[in-house]
Formats: structure tokens, sequence, C-alpha cells
């Protein structure tokens, strides 16, 4: 099973292109301080690192996802 990871949006899509916006609408954010936790799969980490510049990304401890 794959971990997991914690995504916050922490800056505007304005000024961005259509598909960063289309990327940051995938990950389930839009909103700057939407927070997500996605499953840590190379195609999440790929669409992350295309947006790198607009989000933050923790790693979520198995005792976290419990809670």
């Amino acid at each position: 099973m794959a971990g997991k990871i914690r995504v916050r949006q922490v800056r505007s899509t304005i000024g961005c292109t259509k598909r960063q916006r289309a990327t940051i609408k995938g990950l389930g954010l839009g909103k700057i301080g939407r927070v997500r936790e996605l499953e840590d799969t190379p195609a999440i980490r790929g669409m992350i690192r295309k947006v790198a510049h607009l989000v933050e990304v923790e790693q979520v401890e198995a005792n976290d996802a419990a809670a």
C-alpha cells in the first residue's frame, strides 16, 4: 500500500497557465489554504511537481492517518 501525503495550496492560481489551474483542480484544491490527503503515487507526485510553486507537501505518518 502506498503512503499518504498532505498537499496544501499556499499561492493563488492567478497568472498561472490553464494547465496549472487544471492540475490544481485535479489535486482537489482551488483556494488558498485548502488541504487534501492523497495517495503517494508517481502520478500524484508528477502533478505536484508541475505546481510545486503553488503548494506545500508533507508526508502523513501512519498514526496521523488513523486519526
